[in-house]
């Protein structure tokens, strides 16, 4: 069933329309109802924000679940050293950057629907292998391969939700899909708490059962992605279920149409990303700018969250409680990020709210300096806390921001891989710098 002609529109006082032209931009009013609108948009939001939400979640939670292994004897059964495990990381960072814009490229070629589900199948099968590690080699080579099978799920996954959505409801859903990842490394730790007590079931580590149900949970996520997602407008529907229609001819008329009006040079979408694409994007000085401002809100968090349970561990709270305490921040976190995002939406505030959430996380750092003068491992506790709980959201809300300055798909895709990339980067030199102290 092909999609109807489009005849993109706005509604405007709240009645049924019959479609016009429009001189300036060649589309039309609206020939549907604001009721009609509403219930397509709700089926939308119902399909494509569990979906790419949970793909994200289970990424979290195969990157970051290293970070809870390493409090078990992880690194002591493997045989490597607090050097050997930076350089681990290091390499799972280098197969995020070479991989994340040609990651992107693949999906704009082939589609959300069939990438990103592979991508989870990929994934889930490496952090399923991580178990079976014993040696340096194998630790490494995981990793790297890790980060090659996550590469671009990220900014694939933000790209598709700009091709869903207008620009004004887009801030939203970029913090909903980043609540996956705000979920992932809040309950990463509370159940790592709990599988870690599985120690010597059936004579393996904790760490064992950790990589193990980690990954057979992320697998079987890509088997949801590859039934249930839509894949674009010119192609809505699943990998699995070619035949299914998920939208009605007329849901997929209201949902295109909408998107059309509010930026026509979505209409412009090519077949390929071309050289030209790559002058364009890497020549905007307003991207860059973004990339640098993430830069620096997610380059000092990166470290700090990879060794946040043994940061409070060095308090002197045990070595699981320890766990379940890294979680405390992650979770308050995620009310906190609606707050801003609302306010980014309602107001327009891009820019202000963006700025407000680093300085508040930027101050979480001055904090855990003062504190370190202090005894107290509840105040030095606090800290950590707070640092944590506004650490994570400036990132989406600064992608929204540029996402503004983009006039065009390719544009849009290119940036969303530059930014994800170059703070990945930013992200693991300071982890490679704290884990060496």
């Amino acid at each position: 069933m092909g999609v109807p002609d489009i005849v993109p529109a706005r509604p405007s006082n709240g009645s049924n329309h019959v479609a016009q032209s429009d001189s300036k931009t060649g589309l039309g009013q609206a020939d549907w109802s604001p009721e009609e609108e509403r219930k397509a948009k709700w089926k939308l939001d119902l399909i494509i924000m569990p979906l790419l939400t949970l793909g994200f979640f289970c990424l979290q939670l195969d990157r970051g679940n290293i970070a809870n292994a390493i409090t078990d004897t992880f690194m002591e059964d493997v045989g490597i050293t607090q050097f050997q495990f930076n350089v681990g990381q290091q390499l799972l960072s280098l197969g995020i950057v070479l991989f994340e814009i040609p990651s992107n490229m693949i999906l704009y070629k082939v589609g959300p629907g069939k990438w990103l589900t592979l991508q989870l199948f990929f994934f889930g099968l490496v952090s399923t292998f991580q178990a079976f590690q014993r040696n340096y080699a194998s630790y490494l080579v995981t990793r790297f391969l890790l980060g090659v099978s996550e590469s671009g799920y990220i900014p694939g996954g933000l790209w598709t939700l700009s091709t869903w959505y207008t620009r004004k409801e887009t801030a939203k859903r970029v913090m909903i899909f980043f609540f996956g990842n705000q979920l992932g490394q809040a309950s990463a730790k509370l159940i790592a708490y709990g599988i870690l007590h599985m120690k010597g079931v059936a004579g393996y580590p904790g760490w064992f059962w950790l990589f193990v149900i980690m990954g057979a949970f992320t697998l079987a996520s890509g088997i949801v992605l590859g039934f249930c997602l839509p894949d674009a407008f010119h192609n809505p529907h699943s990998w699995f279920l070619p035949r299914y229609n998920i939208f009605t001819e007329r849901e997929l008329h209201i949902l295109q149409t909408r998107v059309l009006l509010d930026d026509p040079n979505k209409t412009n979408k090519k077949q390929h990303i071309g050289i030209a694409a790559f002058k364009k994007a890497f020549s905007n000085w307003r991207i860059w700018i973004h990339v640098f401002i993430t830069m620096g809100n997610n380059g000092p968090f990166r470290g700090f969250d990879t060794y946040g349970p043994t940061i409070i561990r060095s308090f002197g709270f045990p070595s699981l409680t320890s766990n379940a305490m890294a979680a405390v921040g992650l979770f308050l976190q995620i009310p906190v990020s609606f707050a801003f995002s609302w306010v980014s939406d309602q107001y327009n505030k891009r820019g202000e709210t963006t700025v407000a959430a680093i300085g508040l996380h930027m101050f979480g750092y001055i904090l855990n300096r003062i504190f370190t003068e202090i005894s107290k491992r509840g105040v030095r506790y606090f800290g950590v806390v707070w640092t944590q709980t506004f650490a994570s959201f400036p990132h989406p809300l600064n992608i929204t921001w540029m996402s503004l300055a983009c006039t065009d798909p390719e544009e849009r895709s290119l940036a969303m891989a530059m930014q994800v990339d170059c703070s990945k980067a930013c992200w693991d030199d300071v982890n490679w710098f704290l884990g060496s102290l």
